[in-house]
């Protein structure tokens, strides 16, 4: 039963982890990447899709990404939609192809996107946090309704904080590796 427990906890705290990686992917650092545009939302026949689902994105070289639409109506709208999005870039459209050259990052617009990355691992914190606390008080429900012995329970909350602590260092990791790559030039 304690194993399920911890389990249950373990799944939910590296679903935050998982959850921290795919936004620390999308804040943006000078080198191009495909995933940076995962999160722009194109209008393609009447519903919201991700770019990668009518475009081709391709890296052309460090600081440059190519999209080939798949289709030739959706250039201006994949245009738009990369204008539009918060990630600052301006696409340049050459007949049915659209390069991004990422411009370089200033020292003050890194360590803004260092804040925005320590909230995000800040949330991730909290969302592990959470899941110990439900364990937990998953735990003292069995020891109430006499499913487990009280020693169970302080060994299964002692499991758990030493899940929570790998996990709450691998948020940490995450980050220093994110910082140090935002912070090079």
């Amino acid at each position: 039963m304690i194993d399920d427990v911890k389990k249950d906890a373990s799944t939910q705290m590296g679903k935050a982890i998982e959850a921290l990686g795919a936004n620390l992917r999308k804040i943006r650092t000078g080198r191009a990447h495909p995933s940076l545009l995962d999160h722009v939302m194109v209008d393609y026949y009447g519903g919201a899709v991700p770019i990668g689902q009518c475009a081709n994105v391709t890296v052309e070289d460090g600081r440059s990404l190519v999209i080939t639409p798949w289709e030739r109506d959706m250039v201006g709208k994949i245009e738009k939609a990369i204008m539009t999005s918060e990630l600052g870039l301006n696409p340049n459209t050459a007949g049915t192809v659209i390069r991004i050259t990422m411009p370089p990052l200033t020292e003050e617009r890194r360590r803004d996107l260092a804040k925005i990355m320590r909230g995000e691992g800040e949330s991730a914190r909290i969302s592990i946090r959470n899941a110990r606390r439900d364990a937990n008080q998953t735990l003292k429900d069995m020891v109430k309704e006499k499913m487990i012995s009280e020693d169970d329970e302080h060994r299964g909350e002692q499991e758990i904080q030493k899940l929570t602590d790998k996990y709450v260092a691998e948020v940490e990791a995450l980050l220093d590796a994110k910082e140090t790559e935002i912070m090079s030039v």
